[in-house]
């Protein structure tokens, strides 16, 4: 019981070092401080009331900056903080004609939702621009002095803009830290539920689903990475030791994911034929040890501090070693040969990423020596996501056709029917309605509706909250405080939980509302319920009533994207074993593309399950196909770990046919979907051709043992060879096999469509 009591501690402790160095706690303090200095100085000389749209400023305009390379956090910035100064000009002025402010409503609510076309930094400045012009339609911020406010406005912003200046200088590698130490705690996370297949009874499906999960916020987190990393001049021209190590860290926790990606196993075989020993389990628990490293080395990262073991691999990965090899000994026969070659396979994949982990171990002191021979051949621009700025964008999704324009049509609704509402119903804080609205809509549906309830019991659970603290404490000191840390929770969890983050924004609002104003504390209270419930309404009826786009409607573009990266990936993978050259930056490149289709169609399933019950058509069969994909693509990305290391070209004729029969399932999947599927019936029924060569070294090694003994036969040149073939040829017989049920699963897909 103490050491379950000392193991729950020491994970509390690892996960609180883990969110206390995160980018999202640092960017909670900046977005407090910045904006609480300057109103202690305000409220010092008693102007606080007059200047209160200097710390709003800081907090709206420091909410467009995204994590990214510091030329494009630093135009983005330039660029909100004159867009925003237009629109508080603009909406201030005109605000007490009704007629216009309905105009501005259409004009604002489609313009800056449409600009998500751009990305999302665009659409951050875009969201931005609505806040502000929402904060600005009535008076309660600047009175009849609006051209002061809205220079008050943007010299938040400007103050925000030099932090944000200052910063970079100080720590111009802070931010590539956190970034790429939470992309460790993530993948370590990922291990970790790898390691759940290996003990008993495992729950395929909950499994499945957390290996989906974790990748899809794998896939963000690198996008963000290669962004930043290929972008930054100074890192990739190497001109510091600790650039290079950092790019040296991301490009291995690439390989490494392949690595976790690529040991996808058979795992009912696994416990059919080894449950009723104690390595699966033993496995286990060195994976769950391997994952833990992986985290504790993401924190260090994130700190700044080297990382400590929390065990000694070496020995571990040697009890594991010993273990295979005493069972080997005495179960294995001629019969379940077949069955240790897997296993064998496995105990080979642990031992590169415990290598893997050991050098990550090293890289976070920075020492000199860890970059020594490492060059960095990486063509960056082929890896940075590109976005093209160009209005014909713009203008091309000016259809209803576009999701795009749909959400923008959302929104501008939404806000109309806000703004009526706000001026018929008698609301204290009648923005606060359209607020709720801006925030909540979302592109998705199912991102909208759990935004909405996040928001309603967030701010009831706040509002509460703040009731209790004002009725028992009256020191004016500790409610700062509690304010202060409402405040840098709110923004820390703004982008992971959006329930805590409505709860502290609520709590935190009040409290300054008591600060400025407690004789009306209690209409302040009620009117943040009321203002906050219509809002979801409107917003809930909005999003499942007006232009929806749901995601069933979308997910055969995603399959489509997911097929033809697959095939590239497999394409180029397969001519190695035909005797072609690999090219290791066109390897990397197709991987990446086919890891992001595979977690785009993984994030459009999972939005599904989100949505009414009459839009889920054939969850089914689209849970199969997603389940087939992510398998298709872990054993094309292990049959690319053999392509980089083996060279056994006799066999080459014998690959090239199955690599031309499994190309041309491939292209049958892709064409069942665009329509085109007159041959995907009989290419269904194809089996790939047996390897005669490899079956008469199978035969051969089996007489072998049979006749000569384990240990005799483990001395003959054929075992390493039959090892690595047997393998290599089982891949290409499971990619045949998923490929092959991809097509069943598409053709049911489409007979029920037609039905």
């Amino acid at each position: 019981m103490q050491k379950l009591r000392f193991g729950l501690y020491m994970n509390y402790l690892d996960e609180f070092k883990k969110f206390i160095s995160s980018h999202y706690l640092s960017t909670g303090v900046r977005l407090t401080l910045g904006a609480v200095v300057p109103s202690l100085i305000f409220q010092h000389y008693g102007i606080l009331e007059e200047m209160i749209a200097f710390p709003l400023g800081t907090l709206l305009i420091g909410g467009t900056d995204n994590p990214g390379p510091y030329k494009r956090r630093r135009n983005s910035l330039i660029i909100a903080i004159f867009t925003c100064f237009t629109v508080a000009f603009v909406t201030g002025f005109l605000r007490h004609i009704h007629f216009i402010v309905f105009v501005e409503i259409i004009v604002f609510g489609m313009l800056f939702s449409l600009v998500g076309v751009y990305g999302n930094r665009v659409n951050s400045i875009g969201l931005i621009s609505l806040l502000v012009f929402v904060f600005n339609i009535d008076d309660h911020l600047s009175g009849d002095l609006v051209f002061r406010t809205a220079l008050i406005f943007s010299a938040g912003g400007l103050w925000y803009f030099v932090l944000f200046l200052i910063l970079n200088k100080l720590l111009p590698y802070k931010l590539i830290q956190q970034l790429l130490g939470e992309n460790f705690v993530e993948l370590g996370e990922l291990l970790s539920v790898k390691a759940g297949y290996y003990f008993a009874n495992p729950d395929y499906d909950a499994l499945f689903n957390k290996m989906i999960h974790q990748q899809v916020i794998l896939r963000e987190n690198h996008e963000n990475l290669r962004e930043i990393l290929f972008k930054t001049r100074e890192i990739v021209s190497e001109s510091t030791n600790k650039s290079r190590i950092l790019m040296l860290m991301f490009l291995d926790s690439i390989d490494l994911f392949e690595r976790i990606l690529n040991s996808q196993q058979n795992y009912a075989n696994l416990h059919r034929a080894f449950d009723h020993t104690k390595v699966l389990r033993l496995f286990g628990t060195y994976i769950t040890w391997l994952s833990a490293e992986i985290q504790q080395i993401g924190i260090a990262v994130q700190t700044g501090f080297p990382s400590q073991r929390k065990r000694d691999l070496d020995e571990a990965f040697n009890k594991c070693q010993k273990a295979f090899e005493r069972m080997r000994e005495t179960n294995m026969t001629h019969d379940n040969m077949e069955d240790f070659i897997m296993l064998r396979q496995i105990l080979n994949s642990l031992q590169d990423v415990t290598e893997r982990v050991k050098k990550l171990h090293r890289a976070t002191t920075y020492d000199a020596e860890v970059s020594v021979g490492h060059k960095l051949n990486v063509e960056a621009e082929n890896f940075i996501p590109k976005q093209e700025y160009h209005p014909r964008i713009l203008l091309d999704n000016l259809s209803l056709k576009s999701s795009h324009f749909r959400h923008a049509v959302r929104v501008t609704i939404g806000l109309l029917l806000g703004y009526i509402t706000s001026l018929f119903l008698e609301v204290g804080h009648g923005y606060w309605i359209l607020l709720t609205i801006v925030v909540i809509l979302k592109p998705a549906f199912s991102i909208t509706k759990q935004r909405n309830l996040h928001r309603i019991g967030g701010t009831i659970v706040g509002v509460i909250s703040s009731f209790v603290l004002l009725y028992v404490i009256h020191d004016g000191t500790a409610l700062f405080i509690i304010m202060l840390l409402a405040m840098i929770l709110a923004y820390s969890f703004l982008k992971i939980n959006y329930f805590i983050a409505s709860t502290t924004i609520t709590l935190y609002v009040i409290l300054s509302f008591n600060f400025l104003n407690p004789q009306h504390i209690t209409a302040v209270l009620q009117d943040r319920v009321t203002d906050t419930i219509i809002g979801s309404i409107i917003a809930y009826l909005i999003s499942s009533y007006v232009l929806p786009v749901w995601e069933h409607t979308q997910i055969n573009q995603y399959i489509s994207d997911a097929l033809n990266a697959n095939r590239k990936y497999f394409d180029l993978v397969a001519a190695k074993f035909t005797g072609k050259a690999l090219d290791i930056n066109e390897l990397k490149l197709l991987r990446k593309d086919a890891i992001i289709a595979m977690a785009n169609l993984s994030d459009n399933f999972q939005k599904m399950l989100s949505e009414p019950k009459r839009q889920q058509l054939n969850m089914e069969e689209y849970h199969q196909f997603v389940a087939t994909s992510h398998m298709l693509t872990s054993y094309i990305a292990s049959l690319s770990t053999y392509a980089q290391t083996l060279e056994y070209l006799d066999f080459s004729v014998e690959f090239e046919v199955m690599i031309r029969q499994i190309d041309r399932q491939l292209k049958a999947a892709t064409d069942i979907i665009e329509g085109k599927a007159e041959n995907s019936f009989e290419i269904a029924r194809e089996s790939l051709p047996q390897n005669q060569k490899l079956l008469a070294l199978l035969t051969k090694r089996k007489k072998e043992i049979k006749e000569l003994g384990i240990e005799v036969a483990d001395q003959s040149p054929a075992r390493r060879m039959l090892s690595d073939l047997k393998t290599v040829n089982g891949l290409f017989e499971l990619i045949s096999t998923i490929t092959i049920d991809e097509i069943k699963i598409l053709q049911k897909i489409k007979a029920l469509k037609t039905q």
